[in-house]
């Protein structure tokens, strides 16, 4: 593959919702390219982007995948991102690969959640922003409408740089060649509106503009970039992927249009940590020192670890001696690869603008800064704020046997996907694994079934409750134990006092005159933290409390440390039995973002859950926020709900806030299920 410069570089990334028909419009713009001979069939399984065999299955989605191209002269890297919410963690993660993003609207269903959230994401990261309208010769489409909706949720700079003609047939281009008839509008308006947006930002292009009537296209072609990175032009292209339809047309814009790598919006990285960091950007220089930065990995069954990289500055070949994020020893790339699908193609070297691949370096991670200069330490980008996963499982092997190879495969598959979190819960004694949905970790569980050959079993996770008390009250306890040898003996007496929420747990020692000897208090606090784990009504931690040691008694022979454990941990018991105890459970802030016609439902909903709304926001696209309290116990199907409610439009996000006490009947509940630890005396 021949070497091309930064100039002839374009990354795009197809992002929009599930449906919109972003893969096949990468195979058509492969197609069209002649980089494959055919178009393949998603209902097959033979096109190149959707290549795993979940993907296969499900006929959708299910991780980004990179494809490259040339025409004209010019290399273009395209990423196919899944647009299903529960993966848009695949999406947010490529957007740090590319300089444009085109977001594929399905002329038939209009705007989606994910339309709007990818509009959101890449205008919050400066990318330059195009909207593809593909689907454009479906049943019952209203283009003109679809713009004004367009327009309305997202500006008046979204603006047609060609129109349908002849029925959806084909399309006409308002930019270059600005002749002929449309099925909507008019070339020569829409010509003209594109002009009038384009030479604003240009002083001395609009005045030549006024005083001529006209500019030639040429002359547009540097405004044109400008607007594009300063978001004050979206262009709107209208495609049909299955027809064909304007696919030549969209491949000209990114060829001749497209910003290549010096021309976007840089990246902003930093230099050093925390408030100390300094903000720079690479430069899209092949001859200085490399600055790369991965933004995918994947656990390949055959080739090891792939990582795929974005070069931002130099040129990175094979041989080349590169470091990892603060590493002091570099790594020799092996091989370096493009990829087209599940194709990787081998090749000398890569500019800057260039995505490339590299295999089997276990070290590599998802973020990492790759660089070949000692010079460069401490370097990273701005970290992407991606959806916080709230949808979990409690997740343990099938077999005994099975627990560290369950640690091995879910540390792959979480190194692959920036939202997926496993946390071992010490509270619950759980392994949990979080996803954005159910449909994040049914897809999670297909592949450590099919890909992995793992079996495991999963449950909801327990609610992870606590217990305190709510008065002071004082304990006793003595142990005396003899078995014919040897006995045991301590006497303890404690206070216990509740501490504001929070506070989390004190051991004061306030023994006078050598009561319980020294050696022993240690002992005493060991018996009082068996409880505070254990729980002392209903199973579940202690906290938000202080006990205080103040009397006792010992033995000069009888005395042990195990007789003052045992006997600190029943007047612990006794005193919190006389402490009016409670439980408490975890309350989150959860943000509910839906349809402005779904607020009443959403808002009642909570209500019935416990829940407190503290307040609504508008948001685009006729979207509002909801903003509430809810006890986390009460949203162990509030995903499947939402999606009842709001036909799939709606999403939400939590986080924890604060304990509160349960209603009395759970609290009852709670004790009557709860049995005493095997061995309790």
């Amino acid at each position: 593959m021949a070497s091309l410069s930064t100039e002839a570089i374009r990354a795009v990334a197809l992002v929009g919702h599930t449906g919109s028909g972003k893969t096949l419009l990468a195979e058509a713009l492969l197609h069209r390219a002649k980089a494959i001979p055919a178009m393949g069939s998603i209902e097959r399984g033979t096109t190149v982007c959707d290549h795993d065999p979940l993907e296969k299955e499900s006929q959708h989605s299910l991780r980004a995948s990179l494809v490259h191209f040339e025409a004209d002269g010019t290399r273009v890297h395209l990423i196919d991102t899944p647009g299903a919410p529960d993966f848009l963690g695949h999406a947010i993660g490529s957007l740090a690969a590319v300089d444009s993003v085109a977001v594929v609207i399905n002329a038939q269903t209009g705007i989606e959640l994910t339309t709007t959230r990818m509009m959101q994401w890449a205008e919050k990261l400066k990318l330059c922003r195009m909207i593809v309208v593909n689907r454009i010769d479906g049943e019952e489409v209203d283009l003109p409408r679809l713009v004004a909706r367009i327009q309305d949720a997202f500006g008046k700079e979204c603006l047609p740089i060609n129109l349908p003609a002849g029925g959806a047939r084909r399309v006409v281009d308002c930019f270059f060649n600005p002749a002929g008839d449309a099925d909507f509008s008019s070339v020569a308006q829409a010509h003209g509106a594109l002009v009038d947006q384009v030479v604003e930002v240009d002083e001395d292009l609009m005045a030549a503009y006024l005083e001529r009537g006209e500019i030639a296209p040429e002359e547009l072609h540097a405004p044109f970039e400008a607007a594009l990175r300063e978001g004050h032009l979206v262009p709107i292209c209208f495609t049909s992927a299955k027809s064909g339809a304007g696919v030549q047309e969209l491949l000209d814009i990114l060829v001749k249009l497209a910003p290549n790598p010096a021309e976007g919006n840089p990246r902003p990285f930093l230099r050093g940590e925390g408030p100390d960091a300094k903000a720079f950007s690479a430069e899209p220089d092949p001859a200085k020192h490399v600055i790369a930065h991965v933004f995918k990995v994947i656990a390949d069954p055959f080739m090891g670890k792939l990582s795929y990289l974005k070069v931002h500055q130099g040129t990175v070949g094979k041989e080349s001696q590169l470091f990892i994020d603060d590493g002091r020893k570099p790594f020799k790339v092996g091989h370096l690869f493009m990829a087209k699908g599940k194709d990787l193609i081998e090749i000398p070297q890569a500019v800057p603008g260039d995505i490339c691949v590299v295999a089997k370096v276990d070290d590599i991670r998802f973020d990492s800064v790759l660089h070949d200069s000692h010079d460069e330490d401490h370097i990273h980008l701005r970290p992407l704020d991606f959806p916080e996963p709230i949808f979990g499982l409690a997740i343990e092997p099938a077999k005994r046997g099975d627990e560290q190879r369950l640690w091995d495969v879910m540390e792959k598959l979480s190194s692959e996907d920036p939202c997926l979190r496993v946390e071992r819960v010490m509270s619950t004694n759980e392994t949990v694994v979080k996803g954005l949905g159910e449909l994040h970790l049914r897809s999670l569980l297909e592949r450590m079934g099919t890909q992995y050959k793992l079996e495991v079993k999963t449950h909801p996770p327990r609610i992870a409750y606590r217990e305190t008390i709510t008065a002071p009250a004082e304990g006793h306890c003595r142990h005396k134990k003899q078995t014919g040898g040897a006995g045991q003996f301590g006497e303890v007496y404690l206070r216990v006092k509740p501490l504001e929420r929070g506070a989390g747990f004190e051991f004061v020692d306030e023994v006078k005159g050598g009561a319980i000897p020294n050696q022993f208090i240690p002992a005493v606090e060991k018996g009082v933290q068996q409880v505070l784990q254990s729980g002392a009504i209903a199973g579940y931690p202690l906290q938000d409390l202080r006990v205080s040691v103040y009397d006792g008694k010992s033995h000069p022979v009888d005395s042990k440390e195990i007789a003052f454990v045992s006997a600190g941990r029943k007047a612990f018991l006794d005193a919190v039995a006389k402490a009016r105890p409670i439980v408490l459970e975890p309350i989150v802030n959860i943000e509910v973002t839906v349809p402005e016609q779904a607020m009443g439902d959403i808002t009642g909903d909570l209500s019935a859950k416990r829940g407190q709304v503290t307040g609504t926001q508008a948001g685009p696209g006729g979207m509002l926020t909801v903003s509430g309290l809810v006890p986390i116990s009460e949203l162990g199907n509030y995903q499947s709900r939402l999606k009842s409610v709001t036909g799939g439009a709606g999403s939400y996000s939590v986080a924890f806030s604060h304990y509160e006490p349960v209603p009395p009947q759970v609290q009852q509940q709670l004790v009557s299920e709860f049995r005493a630890p095997p061995g309790e005396d």
